[in-house]
């Protein structure tokens, strides 16, 4: 297992209204109801007794994202324990998600050709690359593989309808379409070095340089309106662009591209990263200047793009050369660990003063 930019184990440390709503599965127990349309979610959620997960919407795998990058970054950092601990946290709620998935898949086929239309559909391929591209980091390079290609065929039919159901004025849920692209190439990328495939760095090649296609045609249709007004999900904007710098630093470290190849690669590392990080401070900004101090379930949008940023930047640093990378990635972490755990608080206390009414 390579642990290439990983810190030695420290032992105990370690130890905007009207567009799609996208956040993880707290959604479906916090609220009682939604639906999925082409821009908005819409369905009714189970009652007390039946299957609560045949209710969630199809945004849910962002609740997977989230902490499975920040596994992938404790992981970095040496934090192994904590690592594990996200790293468990995601897989479960990804067993309930691919459940549910299924089951729509097979019994209720109206209601998943409604769902598959929304970008929030594309998390369930995200949210498998990520989870991947951690259980390969453990070893285990069989599952990671069998993930890949859960993923891959997944993404052609989801990025289709997607695409086809855009609007003119899109939320940051757009950017997904590049987010699971661009997970894809991570996770090919990653199991390209564990294998040593070069077939698969090829692949992961080429689904960078189409995902950097998608982000830019993404672009175009962003609702900018949405870094002032935003709720949450407008944060995507810069972490697609952190999870592009995320493979276009594992192509980098790749023996596969030498010469002007590689030195290409390393220049689109450092400039997807620093625009990353650009979009970090002009969003932090922006919420600074238009405070929205309430809970709303889009925040789950805005923990995986810090986390994405903060693990860009740990794994760019050995590639690129670029030490100080790594300090700056190790502090965005734990912001993004940080911003974890008031969402979810925020969650837990807003279900807890709901549940208190629910019949």
């Amino acid at each position: 297992m390579s642990a290439e930019g990983r810190a030695a184990p420290r032992g105990s440390q370690g130890t905007g209204a009207g567009h799609t709503v996208w956040a993880g599965w707290p959604t479906a127990l916090a609220c009682r109801g939604a639906a999925v349309s082409a821009g908005r979610v819409k369905q009714a959620f189970p009652l007390p007794g039946r299957r609560w997960w045949t209710g969630l919407p199809p945004a849910a795998g962002a609740a997977v994202m989230a902490p499975g990058i920040l596994s992938v970054g404790l992981y970095l950092t040496g934090f192994d324990v904590l690592s594990l601990a996200a790293l468990l946290f995601a897989t479960g709620l990804w067993l309930v998600l691919a459940a549910d998935f299924t089951t729509r898949l097979v019994s209720d086929r109206g209601r998943f050709e409604a769902e598959a239309d929304t970008p929030a559909a594309l998390t369930a391929v995200a949210a498998t690359t990520v989870l991947g591209t951690r259980i390969s980091q453990l070893g285990w390079q069989g599952l990671a593989v069998a993930l890949l290609v859960l993923a891959a065929v997944l993404w052609p039919g989801l990025l289709i309808a997607v695409v086809r159901h855009w609007k003119r004025r899109m939320p940051g849920a757009a950017f997904l379409v590049c987010v699971a692209t661009q997970g894809l190439a991570v996770l090919a990328a990653t199991l390209a070095a564990a294998l040593h495939h070069d077939r698969l760095a090829r692949a992961a090649l080429g689904a960078f340089c189409l995902g950097l296609l998608l982000y830019a045609v993404a672009l175009v249709r962003f609702d900018f309106r949405e870094v002032l007004r935003g709720a949450g999900d407008h944060w995507v904007a810069g972490g697609a662009l952190a999870i592009s710098a995320l493979a276009a630093s594992k192509l980098t470290a790749s023996p596969v591209w030498t010469g002007s190849a590689h030195t290409a690669l390393r220049t689109a590392t450092l400039v997807t990263l620093a625009l990353s990080l650009c979009w970090y401070v002009l969003l932090l900004c922006a919420e600074l200047r238009r405070w929205r101090p309430h809970y709303d379930i889009r925040r789950w949008a805005t923990v995986f793009p810090l986390g994405m940023t903060a693990t860009a930047c740990l794994s760019a640093a050995g590639p690129t050369g670029v030490g100080w990378l790594r300090p700056l990635g190790e502090v965005l972490l734990w912001i993004a660990v940080g911003a974890w755990l008031l969402t979810f608080a925020a969650f837990v206390a807003t279900t807890s003063g709901r549940s208190s009414v629910t019949p």
